[in-house]
């Protein structure tokens, strides 16, 4: 893998692999990844010898991966025509983990992130690139010219935490314009937000990456964008994750971010107007 040459905030892509890598061997049981274990000797030197990571940490990257990988399940599912969206893809590998061999896939992230994630992960017959801001109308304008009524299921995974409120609600209402569209992101309560500044970004070495977008109530959340948006889902993270086998100091971390509901996924209906 050859070196990294992103920005602050990009850099933090580095950390969900990690942590991928780490349950792949580890904890297989919370989450088995091929391709990022393939891509572990690749990694930029000293990254890993590096890492001051605790397990929790790399459980909570891991943990995001297998959620939203159940929540992807359950689309293609529920809508078997559907067309699965990351936006903010970096090196994401849940194409690979989830490839049913039908269902069409775009990762959407900056042109640079894109060149270097071509370099590592090329597209294929079913996963597509676009290089574009994720808070600008191009990629979905792409989509949706290709694929005017598929239903669409957007996924930001680690991305929306370091964009203001404003920004990331003129996504949503955006969305809003291109029918069958469903998003699901992960994210943090107030109390979450001031941990992971305080104490997460700084374990996992990004303490330099800033972070803004935090949601106490998912319905709350909703009513700014539209009264009509539909809440599909509000979940503790750590709900369907197993702690079979985890340290103790692990376990209660998960059990105690669940309860003060610090860390959540949230999953959201906007199809409510026409294209």
């Amino acid at each position: 893998m050859k070196e990294s040459k992103l920005g602050i905030v990009e850099d933090t892509l580095y950390v969900p692999m990690l942590g991928r890598i780490y349950a792949s061997e580890h904890c297989k049981n919370i989450l088995y990844d091929k391709k990022a274990l393939e891509l572990k000797n690749g990694m930029p030197k000293g990254l890993v010898e590096n890492d001051t990571q605790t397990q929790y940490t790399y459980l909570a990257s891991a943990s995001r991966s297998a959620n939203v990988d159940r929540y992807i399940k359950n689309f293609i599912e529920r809508k078997p025509n559907g067309i699965i969206v990351q936006i903010g893809c970096g090196l994401e590998t849940t194409y690979y983990r989830n490839d049913n061999g039908r269902t069409l896939w775009y990762g959407v992230d900056l042109p640079h992130v894109i060149e270097y994630r071509i370099g590592l992960l090329p597209e294929n017959e079913r996963e597509k690139y676009i290089a574009g801001d994720a808070f600008s109308k191009e990629w979905i304008e792409k989509i949706r010219f290709e694929h005017p009524s598929n239903p669409l299921l957007v996924v930001a995974s680690g991305l929306f935490y370091y964009f203001e409120e404003e920004a990331v609600l003129g996504l949503m209402k955006l969305l809003m314009n291109y029918g069958d569209i469903e998003i699901l992101f992960d994210t943090v309560n107030k109390s979450g937000m001031m941990m992971m500044k305080k104490k997460h970004m700084k374990t996992v070495g990004h303490e330099d990456a800033k972070m803004f977008f935090y949601v106490d109530s998912a319905t709350q959340l909703a009513s700014k964008i539209d009264g009509k948006v539909k809440v599909l889902s509000e979940e503790m993270f750590y709900t369907h994750i197993s702690k079979d086998g985890l340290k103790f100091s692990t376990k209660l971390n998960m059990v105690l971010s669940d309860w003060l509901g610090m860390v959540k996924m949230i999953h959201l209906e906007v199809a409510l107007k026409a294209v």
